[in-house]
């Protein structure tokens, strides 16, 4: 029976990472996306920016983490169909794009992205994988119950998802009401369905 080395140092304060999320968020709000430092950030927070520099690489990974994954922490949804899970799923999505930190963010974020193909890959890693992973199971139960096909090709389905959100709230700008995402929902697992 192996043990893990003691950890080193003090252990993470969820309340410091938190504080630094909340910071994030509101720094971005207020004087966007370019003019948001890490400096800032920790003043704000109350903390060093050593404790920044510990837990996120960069800006980049900070905001999109403040910003884009308010929604990775609930529970994937289980309403009975795929397409009551996908509506549930579009909704989340079209809130978080639809936040004043995820307007003030998305332009700089993606220059940022564009710029640097090792922090695209990183983002990718590190957040949109283990999110994407997680909705697996909505099409698991899908599939159980008949209403789309074991090789039904999900990552693929989820980037359908994901862009139809990020072009109509994050670029177009429209507002997300509730029925966006039951169309939307409705529109892909449709098209996916069995036949």
């Amino acid at each position: 029976m192996s043990s893990s080395p003691p950890s080193r140092g003090r252990p993470r304060d969820p309340r410091s990472h938190e504080a630094i999320i909340d910071a994030t968020a509101e720094l971005v709000v207020e004087v966007g996306y370019a003019a948001t430092s890490i400096g800032a950030v920790a003043t704000r927070a109350g903390v060093g920016k050593d404790t920044i520099y510990r837990r996120w690489p960069g800006k980049p990974e900070l905001v999109f983490e403040a910003v884009f994954t308010t929604t990775d922490d609930a529970p994937p949804p289980d309403t009975g169909t795929l397409a009551g899970d996908l509506a549930v799923i579009l909704q989340g999505l079209a809130n978080e794009f639809h936040a004043p930190a995820a307007a003030a963010a998305l332009p700089g974020l993606l220059a940022d992205f564009a710029a640097d193909p090792e922090l695209k890959a990183r983002i990718r890693g590190d957040f949109l994988a283990p999110s994407k992973e997680r909705l697996l199971v909505v099409f698991e139960r899908a599939a159980m119950r008949g209403e789309i096909a074991a090789e039904t090709p999900v990552d693929l389905v989820l980037d359908t998802l994901a862009g139809a959100v990020f072009f109509h709230v994050g670029l177009v700008g429209e507002h997300p009401d509730q029925q966006l995402a039951a169309t939307l929902a409705t529109v892909v697992a449709k098209g996916i369905e069995v036949r």
